[in-house]
């Protein structure tokens, strides 16, 4: 699939994508965001990214870490994403030190040794080029910096992998389809079959300059949080 017909679907399934993410996952996404924020090791003061940021869930919860004093770039090529994401932010009766940006994974813009943390939220399996993406945001990540990339995996037990499968076919999808969504969430299935394993993600991190990378398979290897770390100079 192309990155035009990705953020084609990225686009139209925006006005439902938080309230799908919350049956996709049954109900556990933000746990899984908040753990994805805690391996940043995001702190107090710092300046952080989050790449694919779709509507904003982690974006937020890094602003929350770094506190008034710190700054977090919420990057996303769907407009209607970030649209959604700053409607969030505006409702919310304090504000949050959140910049959105309209940009390409594997084109950042940003200059060299910016950011003090990096997350990145089902991004990573929709990009068209893995290995330039984790490029893109070893670039970008300061030395001694940390990136936690959370997505959707296919776990390796063969009966966790039929219930997931079972989930999507019986549940996601009728749901979508009843909102008119069928084909935008019917994507999911195939892009899982073809996204890299943790191992292999390990292997495709270390390979572009990570020193260090750790995958953590969680919810029955369903999920996935890749940590990864930039060598201090």
């Amino acid at each position: 699939m192309s990155s035009d017909q990705v953020r084609a679907i990225f686009d139209r399934i925006a006005p439902v994508y938080d309230q799908f993410n919350t049956w996709l996952s049954l109900g556990q996404h933000r746990i899984w965001k908040s753990m994805t924020v805690k391996w940043s090791e995001a702190k107090l003061g710092d300046v952080c990214l989050d790449v694919c940021c779709g509507s904003g869930d982690l974006a937020q919860m890094l602003a929350e870490k770094v506190g008034p004093d710190g700054q977090v770039f919420g990057v996303d090529f769907s407009s209607a994403q970030l649209e959604v994401a700053r409607q969030r932010i505006e409702r919310r009766s304090l504000p949050l030190p959140i910049t959105w940006l309209e940009g390409d994974a594997l084109a950042l813009p940003f200059s060299d040794n910016q950011f003090d943390a990096a997350t990145m939220g089902y991004g990573l399996r929709n990009v068209t080029d893995i290995p330039h993406s984790l490029k893109e945001l070893y670039r970008v990540l300061k030395p001694g910096a940390k990136a936690a990339i959370l997505d959707l995996h296919r776990p390796s037990s063969p009966q966790v992998r039929a219930f997931q499968q079972w989930y999507l076919d019986t549940i996601v999808v009728p749901l979508a389809h009843q909102f008119g969504f069928t084909d935008e969430y019917a994507y999911i299935a195939p892009s899982l079959d073809k996204f890299p394993p943790g191992w292999e993600q390990v292997n495709l991190a270390l390979e572009v300059g990570f020193s260090t990378a750790t995958h953590y398979p969680i919810a029955g290897g369903t999920m996935g949080v890749l940590v990864v770390r930039k060598d201090e100079e």
